[in-house]
């Protein structure tokens, strides 16, 4: 895991707020940053209250709406943030079903942090992207930084006019903004959330449970995916590296693996022979078809070193690992 150097935003004693820190990636995150800066150093912030005990007690917490203005800007001045992660956002296959609210939470929730955080003073601001930003007409394998991009789902929209935004606020403010366009994130610790890309999540909890799995996707579809610490790694990686190195202010292509969902049953399989696969694909297939299959990072590779750790089968090693403990704990 990345460790904070002498070129981070912030010096022993500085606060950090996670907007989102009970999502996905928000409580993995969180954890780690608490674990580099001090668990009272980092504020996690989120529409609801922790659902256990271990993670409520953990540091300082805060109810908070990113779509309440006054409130985001009251819990700002009471902690005085020098970072902010901003990762509430609603996913693309929720966002389809809902695209009003998700257009609005994905982008006033971005201007409300944009906004306080000029007004503010806060020194660097972190706020995630996607694979969702390209479209139907991209370059499907080895998707390079710049290409063709026009998404046709409601987050994938939002995504790209908030890279975009991002971008601006660096040139007009000077705000320092930084932003990776996520593939597929996939972890232990919390459950799918609403994402075309959440079946490689699913997939894992059914196969320790010996249960099978009915996959919303063709078995031959292929997506850009990542570990989880290979994603919390790349995210320090990022907000750590100097000002100087980031020469992307829209949103860093990542990679790490692509893989189909019968790679991924076959990679299962060798630790659980029998599970089985049957496939339905439903209304995230289209979705699914319009994202690239692979993705080129040559540029988070030159400017920050991005280097990713996980293969596919070092990943189902260690999730089938700590998914099989958590039930044991259970």
């Amino acid at each position: 895991m990345a460790t904070p150097s002498t070129s981070a935003a912030t010096t022993p004693g500085d606060t950090i707020l996670v907007i989102g820190a009970g999502g996905q990636l928000g409580l993995e995150l969180t954890h780690e940053l608490r674990q580099l800066y001090g668990a009272s150093n980092v504020v996690a912030a989120d529409v609801r209250a922790p659902q256990d005990a271990e993670t409520a007690q953990a540091g300082p917490f805060e109810l908070l709406d990113v779509l309440d203005k006054n409130r985001l800007e009251e819990v700002m001045r009471q902690y005085k943030p020098k970072q902010v992660y901003h990762l509430a956002a609603l996913l693309s296959a929720t966002a389809e079903k809902n695209p009003k609210f998700g257009w609005q939470l994905n982008m006033d929730g971005l201007f409300h942090v944009l906004d306080a955080s000029v007004d503010l003073g806060v020194q660097r601001v972190y706020w995630p992207s996607s694979i969702a930003v390209f479209g139907p007409d991209t370059p499907r394998h080895n998707t390079p930084q710049l290409t063709i991009m026009n998404p046709n789902t409601v987050y994938g929209i939002s995504k790209l006019a908030g890279e975009q935004w991002c971008e601006w606020y660096f040139r007009k403010h000077g705000l320092d903004v930084r932003s990776l366009r996520y593939p597929g994130l996939i972890g232990y610790k919390s459950l799918p959330g609403g994402g075309t890309t959440d079946y490689a999540v699913d997939i894992y909890h059914k196969a320790v449970a010996g249960e099978n799995f009915e996959c919303f996707l063709k078995e031959d579809t292929y997506l850009p995916m990542m570990y989880m610490p290979d994603a919390l790694k790349a995210t320090l990686d990022l907000m750590h590296a100097p000002a100087d190195n980031i020469k992307v202010r829209s949103s860093y292509n990542l990679g790490a693996m692509s893989f189909s969902p019968a790679e991924i049953t076959a990679s299962i399989q060798r630790h659980y022979p029998d599970f089985r696969v049957t496939y339905q694909p439903d209304q995230r297939q289209q979705i699914a078809d319009s994202w690239p299959a692979s993705i080129d990072d040559s540029k988070a590779r030159q400017d920050w070193n991005w280097q990713p750790e996980f293969t596919l089968d070092k990943m189902t090693d260690d999730m089938l690992l700590h998914l099989k403990e958590m039930v044991v704990l259970k």
